[in-house]
């Protein structure tokens, strides 16, 4: 009876059945021959139970929901319990469920979510959305840079915050800088947002569209380093301006928000082979670091090789994004301690999917998944023209001194 009567339903209305019914039949079918099937057995065989005085105790499976793509199930644990012994056991688990991998998270004292995944939703390229032309739209809390796992927006925080992004050649750190500059443009083209940048590399990221920039140095020497300490003395001049009538910036200050961004951080403050500049430039990313985010500087700032003597006072960036990285213990560097045994894997992030990101930001417990947007050339070229009016030009070879006031969008140094 009840199976006719899902068969009619399917056959008349296929559409409302894959959208209410099909997702609770996978659910009720995964959480009885997947899961209570072989639940006690992966318990025991996993060492998750506790023998007492000849009496098994063991945690109890609770809901289940399957999305398709990925099972949530929760867990109550058994007395004693933590969840770092099922972090441990973290593998084992997705193995013993035909699952990729399996992430824990603690819902509440005494009960966890088992994230069991079977497919990459993040397997293809997203591509960037429709310039916006008002800049109002523009939320400096949450610019809208890529997509979550979940299908959600990934949302960026800049205001109030500083960015720091680690990952290996090729990871997509540059498609991370350009979904930025995308995001603000309505913002940029309407003079409340200003970006400068620094490229070590002689212009090969931040070169490709200098026009968004207001001053972009593509070297890691005494230019590179007086427009830090320019923009250092800048978050000064600021704060003793805000001093008594603002506690953060705000459009209404009368001052653009600036965000700095550095395409290799580490050849600035770690590989200058010249000490003096390279003390210079440290104190001033520190200064601008630690006292920019309420006068309105935000930093983002990129790097390939995360360890701590190559930067470090990471602590001051509240955001830190991992791309796909080379070792295990470099996913703890970058996102904090114990973020790898919760899932975030960053290490093992495939490199046909350059994009693929762990988000974590100072506060929440759990890494966000996600993929920045395919910010492509021909959207370089749309975006400089929407900027400027005019097509985008090759950066520039000449050499200009930093100025102490500004002269226009687009100058390098």
């Amino acid at each position: 009876m009840l199976l006719g009567g899902l068969a009619l339903w399917w056959w008349r209305r296929a559409d409302s059945f894959e959208r209410f019914a099909l997702p609770r039949i996978r659910t009720e079918f995964r959480r009885l021959f997947v899961y209570a099937y072989d639940w006690r057995s992966v318990m025991r065989l996993s060492e998750l139970t506790k023998d007492k005085r000849g009496r098994e105790y063991r945690p109890k499976l609770g809901r289940v929901r399957a999305e398709g793509w990925r099972d949530l199930v929760r867990v109550k644990m058994i007395k004693g319990q933590a969840p770092e012994q099922w972090e441990l056991h973290a593998s084992g688990l997705a193995h013993s469920f035909n699952a990729e991998s399996c992430r824990v998270r603690v819902v509440k004292p005494g009960r966890l979510e088992l994230d069991f995944i079977h497919s990459n939703p993040l397997a293809y390229s997203i591509p960037a959305l429709d310039l916006a032309e008002d800049p109002a739209v523009v939320d400096l809390r949450r610019v809208v840079i890529g997509r979550t796992e979940t299908g959600k927006p990934l949302q960026l925080q800049v205001l109030g915050t500083h960015v720091l992004t680690v990952g290996v050649s090729g990871a997509g750190k540059g498609s991370l800088v350009w979904s930025v500059a995308w995001a603000l443009a309505p913002a940029i083209k309407a003079g409340r947002v200003k970006l400068y940048g620094i490229d070590p590399k002689g212009g090969m990221e931040l070169g490709q569209a200098p026009e968004v920039f207001e001053r972009v140095v593509y070297d890691n020497g005494s230019h590179a380093v007086t427009l830090l300490e320019w923009l250092a003395q800048e978050v000064k001049r600021r704060a003793e301006s805000y001093r008594g009538r603002r506690r953060m910036w705000t459009s209404e200050s009368g001052d653009p928000f600036i965000l700095l961004v550095v395409d290799e951080l580490a050849d600035v403050i770690a590989y200058q082979t010249d000490k003096n500049l390279r003390d210079r430039a440290t104190r001033a990313v520190q200064a601008i670091t630690s006292q920019g985010r309420a006068p309105g500087v935000c930093v983002l700032g990129l790097l390939q090789d995360p360890r701590k003597e190559i930067i470090a006072f990471r602590h001051l960036f509240s955001t830190r994004i991992a791309m796909r990285l080379d070792e295990p213990a470099q996913v703890d560097m970058v996102l904090g301690d114990g973020v790898r045994k919760r899932g975030a894997a960053a290490h093992e992030i495939p490199e046909s999917t350059p994009g693929v990101a762990w988000v974590k930001e100072d506060g929440k417990r759990e890494p966000v998944r996600a993929r920045v947007f395919h910010v492509t050339d021909d959207h370089l070229a749309q975006l400089v023209a929407y900027l400027t009016g005019r097509v985008a030009l090759p950066a520039s070879a000449d050499v200009v001194d930093f100025p102490a006031g500004d002269t226009g969008r687009g100058g390098a140094a």
